[in-house]
C-alpha cells in the first residue's frame, strides 16, 4: 500500500503547468515536495501567500512563515503576502485551478466531511467551506479506512458536511478514483502490490470496476 509520501506523490502526476494550487492540511502539504522542478505551479495558502515552496529542512524553519495549518513553510522567488480577504477572494472568484484536501470521510456521490467530529475540540471550519464550494476540481488525499479498519469511502458521510457533489477524485493507501457524476467510485488505478478484492472489502460506498485496473506507477 501507499505511505502518505506515496499519496502526495500520486496527486502530484494530477498537476499541470500553469496551475495555481491550494494544498490543504495533513497529506495535502507534501505535494509541494513532488512537483517538478521544471513545471510552473503556483501554490497559493488561504492565510494569504502566493508562491509556497516545498517544507524547509531542519534548522531552517522560519516561525514568521506558515501555511494554513500553522506549519512553517518557504517561500519561492517572486511570492507575495497579502490579507486573508484577498486570499478569499481569490478563491471565491474561482482563480484557484485545482484544491487538495484531505477528508475524514467522502460519499460515493462526492461529498466531503473534513472538518468536525462530534464531541471532539475543533477550532473552526477554516478555509475548506469556501474550498469546496467554489473550487471547479477537488482532489482528496485521504487514508482509505480509520483505525478500526472501517471504510471512509462510503454510501452516505456520517459526520458533519463540509460540501456536497463536490470532490472529483481520491488517492488513498489503496488506489486512485474517480466520483462519478451519478455517483460511485471508479477505481482507475491500484497500489502496487494491492488487490481489486482488497480494495472491494475495504470500500464501503459504491464501487465500480472496469477491465483491468493497472498498478500506480509513481
Amino acid at each position: 500500500m501507499l505511505d502518505k509520501n506515496g499519496i502526495a506523490k500520486r496527486i502530484a502526476k494530477e498537476i499541470k503547468d500553469g496551475y495555481y494550487v491550494n494544498l490543504g492540511i495533513g497529506i495535502p502539504t507534501l505535494v509541494a515536495n513532488y512537483i517538478p522542478e521544471t513545471m510552473d505551479v503556483v501554490l497559493q495558502s488561504e492565510n494569504g501567500l502566493l508562491g509556497m515552496g516545498p517544507f524547509p529542512f531542519e534548522g531552517e524553519e522560519d516561525p514568521d512563515v506558515i501555511n494554513a495549518g500553522k506549519q512553517t513553510i518557504t517561500m519561492l522567488p517572486g511570492s507575495s503576502i497579502f490579507d486573508s480577504a484577498m486570499s478569499f477572494g481569490m478563491i471565491r472568484a474561482r482563480k484557484v485551478n485545482l484544491t487538495i484536501l484531505g477528508a475524514m470521510e467522502v460519499s460515493e456521490n462526492g461529498d466531503i466531511a473534513n472538518w468536525k467530529i462530534p464531541g471532539k475540540m475543533v477550532k473552526g471550519m477554516g478555509g475548506a467551506m469556501d474550498l469546496v464550494a467554489s473550487a471547479e476540481n477537488i482532489i482528496v488525499a485521504m487514508q482509505h479506512v480509520n483505525k478500526a479498519g472501517e471504510s471512509k469511502l462510503l454510501p452516505k458521510c456520517t459526520l458533519p458536511l463540509t460540501g456536497v457533489h463536490c470532490v472529483k477524485k481520491i488517492v488513498t493507501e489503496f488506489g486512485v478514483f474517480d466520483v462519478l457524476p451519478q455517483g460511485g467510485f471508479k477505481l482507475l488505478e491500484r497500489a502496487p502490490g494491492v488487490t481489486v478484492e482488497e480494495i472491494i472489502k475495504a470500500t464501503a460506498g459504491e464501487l465500480i470496476i472496469e477491465g483491468e485496473v493497472p498498478e500506480i506507477v509513481l
